[in-house]
């Protein structure tokens, strides 16, 4: 399976379509075939879950995300595991393991709209700059 994980330095990106880049992980029977990184293409609707599914990803792990960048994910049959926090390290370790649990999504409905790229605050809870 491969796995996207929005990154932010070594740990998970809060904000799915602002993350800087995406770590891409290549698991297979419980162990990491490759680890490499893509640079963001962009927030613009559709353009992430497009992108990646070229790139032959079938699994996204995020903090938040949208509503709408749900579904299209969904369309493109690529499994969304939001709620994700901490390093980078750990979560593909959880992920070798098979015991990273999804949760709630870090974002608000709504709370993106708008802002593209260039937004700069965020209404998470307990959202602390890194």
């Amino acid at each position: 399976m491969k796995i996207a994980i929005s990154t932010e330095g070594d740990m998970v990106s809060m904000h799915f379509g602002r993350c800087p880049s995406f770590t891409i992980v290549e698991i297979e029977s419980g162990k990491v075939i490759s680890k490499s990184s893509l640079n963001n293409p962009g927030h613009e609707p559709g353009a992430i879950p497009k992108f990646l599914n070229e790139n032959g990803v079938n699994c996204i792990v995020a903090g938040g995300m949208g509503m709408r960048a749900q579904v299209f994910f969904k369309e493109f049959n690529i499994q969304t595991v939001l709620g994700a926090d901490g390093k980078i390290e750990d979560v593909i370790e959880k992920l070798r393991e098979g015991t990273l649990e999804g949760g709630e999504s870090s974002c608000k409905p709504g709370a993106g709209k708008g802002y593209g790229l260039d937004k700069t605050e965020c209404d998470h809870p307990n959202d602390e700059p890194r």
